[in-house]
């Protein structure tokens, strides 16, 4: 017998080094030491040896089993290690080639905007104050002299929460308030950007959410012509000298006087289109004198300190600087039109 066990030992090891991959290395260790392998049917012969011949034999049969196994596991470390350095090989990177350019990004157009608009009221003595954009009814309303009967909340159709009373401001406005408690009883004069949110119908000059900048200045001895010279200055800073501003008497709940601010139409010279309503000109802004039952609610006295306040979009300035003649593009992230600017 001790024969058949040098054949199978030679059978074994010659196919053992002819396997060329994992998976017939694993067929070759079913094949010869599995269950029903090579190697355990021989041991199974011990029964018909002569009983004086079975130590011998079964001392000679485990010692070809530790040596197929230590075989096997040499032979499966070896080919582990040439499956991994094939992957590497197929798998590696030629540092010679060219690399894969990669694109920078850039400001939002709104972003570009909101910058140029802080860079000039800064230079005005303006500082930037951000306020929440969730807000409660009271502050985005009835703080600012709109009681729930008003009919002005008509004009902004509000966004609710689940939450009773608390709602998407619908304006910058209510950041006044905020403001002034922040600094009363100090002078101030702050912008207050942000987005705000109406369930208004999307046109090519309105959108259901935009920026907007709120700017608020109290202090004693102000005046509407403060005011008008702020403006009048704004529009030659941001959109150039030549520019013409007019100011119409308007109506806000939160100001007393109310006015509207004007800007002739850079789309149409004035001409008239469809973004200016064929007028020629195009609201910039709402504005007037902080009405004083505000700023009674922001903490000041009205009969020491007086004040204005406005409200101007982001898109539309940028709509006439830029020549675009319909707001929805801002939010429609066609990157076409993102990558003009």
């Amino acid at each position: 017998m001790s024969s058949a066990i040098e054949t199978l030992r030679s059978e074994a090891l010659s196919s053992l080094a002819a396997m060329a991959d994992l998976a017939a290395l694993d067929m070759w260790h079913v094949t010869v030491l599995g269950r029903k392998g090579s190697l355990t049917g021989l041991l199974g012969t011990v029964g018909t040896l002569p009983r004086e011949e079975r130590p011998a034999f079964g001392q000679a049969a485990n010692a070809l089993k530790r040596d197929l196994e230590a075989a096997y596991e040499a032979r499966l470390s070896d080919l582990k290690a040439q499956a991994l350095q094939d992957a590497l090989q197929s798998a590696r990177v030629d540092v010679t080639l060219p690399g894969v350019p990669t694109t920078s990004g850039r400001l939002h157009l709104s972003t570009q905007t909101l910058r140029d608009v802080y860079r000039v009221f800064g230079q005005m003595g303006f500082q930037v104050y951000r306020a929440r954009e969730v807000e409660t009814d009271e502050v985005n309303f009835q703080l600012l002299n709109i009681p729930p009967h008003h009919p002005a909340r008509d004009m902004q159709d509000t966004l609710y929460t689940t939450t009773p009373n608390v709602i998407l401001r619908t304006h910058t406005s209510p950041g006044q308030i905020h403001a002034m408690r922040e600094y009363c009883p100090q002078p101030i004069r702050v912008i207050l950007p942000g987005l705000v949110f109406r369930n208004e119908q999307v046109t090519v000059r309105s959108e259901f959410m935009f920026h907007q900048v709120e700017g608020l200045a109290v202090g004693r001895n102000l005046t509407i012509a403060d005011l008008k010279g702020v403006f009048t200055e704004f529009a030659r800073m941001m959109y150039g000298e030549d520019r013409r501003v007019r100011f119409r008497g308007s109506y806000f709940p939160f100001t007393e006087p109310s006015i509207e601010v004007d800007m002739d139409c850079m789309l149409c010279d004035g001409k008239g289109c469809r973004v200016c309503k064929h007028t020629g000109w195009l609201e910039i802004a709402g504005a007037g004198m902080v009405h004083p039952v505000v700023l009674q609610n922001g903490g000041y006295d009205p009969a020491v300190f007086s004040g204005f306040a406005f409200g101007m979009g982001v898109e539309r300035p940028a709509m006439l600087k830029y020549g675009i003649d319909d707001i929805r593009y801002f939010f429609s992230n066609d990157i076409r039109f993102l990558e003009q600017f």
